[in-house]
């Protein structure tokens, strides 16, 4: 029998009387209900409309939400600025002094006029310098390619009336991300002067492919991991493309597959669910299974078991209602929950029954029918 049990403080919920099979989908080992760990009761919470808004005002209300998209800094991509760094390679020119660069001067044009001297290459070293002819060796790792051509050009001031320094990045060999999962072609993405955003990588790595879950996208940076939600964030208007990637990041656009629903107990189907991108609720599930057996299903306790840090939680929908729809379409159900329909009094008797006198309630039902 699937029970309610009350108390003086609150309702509760006994995770004993839940199927294996649920429990194992719950994080249990267990292939059966003897073999079955013996979990603690958990508090039923109804899924009301009071219940619901609360939990509205609750999100709206957290600290930075909609702002966040992870914990990851987000910057405008307007503001980006290429950092140099080790491995670089600068394209630099000193206008009227060819010879410091090692560069010969282009051949004359048809009419005469001379194209100027070609830019050499510089490549910063392991220990981020640089070095220049009478300017010595400069560190350029760190700097804006604006900062590194003021350097040169004051170092060179002392030397030179009024240099004229071209500084350009020939090669950016310093920074990179990787970017692996649901995408055409995954791999290594360099980092240059336009801004590497999360959308930008995606974008070159030929975009997400048809079985990607957008809402679970992972990015690692310095040992920790953030979950960006993209869809999410394009959906309420957030600056998801300003989420600036650095180097040696590491991004992952996992499959939906990982994001599946559990539905079981008295519905016409049991089966998982994958979600669509990041979103499934109560009323979706029960209908991609069918919904409530009609037989067997009792619609008063429709459970969602879900597992958190805390422990089991348990919710319950009673479904009788012709608003229990509404408030079904508006509870968000989340990755690996578990709904569960338990079966009516009725069906649980005659269950109860059949395997205490297997055949003999179907023989006696049939006998009452003949003629």
């Amino acid at each position: 029998m699937h029970t309610v049990t009350k108390s003086a403080s609150a309702t509760r919920f006994s995770l004993q009387s839940l199927p294996a099979l649920v429990l194992a989908l719950l994080g249990g080992c267990a292939t059966s209900m003897h073999s079955a760990p013996a979990p603690e009761d958990a508090e039923v919470i109804p899924i009301t409309e009071q219940w619901l808004d609360a939990q509205r005002r609750s999100i709206a209300s957290a600290p930075a939400a909609g702002q966040d998209l992870g914990s990851l800094a987000v910057t405008e991509p307007g503001l980006y600025t290429y950092i140099l760094g080790v491995g670089d390679v600068l394209a630099i020119t000193l206008w009227d002094h060819p010879e410091l660069t090692g560069a010969v001067a282009r051949d004359q044009g048809v009419d005469g006029a001379g194209l100027g001297p070609p830019a050499a290459s510089f490549v910063i070293d392991q220990q981020g310098k640089l070095q220049f002819p009478f300017a010595g060796t400069m560190d350029f790792a760190g700097l804006t390619r604006e900062q590194a051509s003021a350097l040169l050009t004051q170092r060179l001031a002392r030397y030179f009336r009024d240099p004229r320094v071209t500084l350009s990045v020939q090669a950016y060999r310093s920074q990179r991300v990787y970017i692996d999962g649901e995408v055409r072609t995954p791999g290594l993405q360099t980092v240059n002067d336009i801004p590497m955003t999360l959308l930008e990588a995606i974008n070159r790595a030929g975009g997400v492919l048809p079985n990607a879950d957008q809402s679970r996208i992972t990015v690692e940076r310095a040992g920790r991991r953030h979950q960006v939600d993209l869809i999410g964030a394009l959906r309420d208007g957030r600056h998801a493309a300003a989420v600036m990637l650095h180097n040696g990041d590491i991004v992952r656009v996992p499959p939906r597959d990982e994001s599946k629903v559990f539905v079981a107990g008295e519905v016409l189907q049991p089966r998982s669910l994958t979600m669509h991108d990041g979103r499934l609720t109560l009323n979706e599930a029960l209908g991609e299974v069918g919904g409530i057996n009609p037989q067997s299903g009792d619609a008063g306790q429709v459970y969602v078991v879900r597992q958190t840090a805390q422990g089991p939680r348990v919710y319950r929908l009673d479904a009788r209602p012709s608003r229990a729809l509404a408030l079904a379409e508006r509870f968000e159900l989340r990755p690996k929950d578990v709904v569960y329909v338990a079966a009516s009094p009725l069906a649980n008797w005659h269950r109860a029954i059949s395997q205490l006198f297997p055949g003999e309630l179907s023989s006696a039902v049939g006998a009452t029918t003949r003629p």
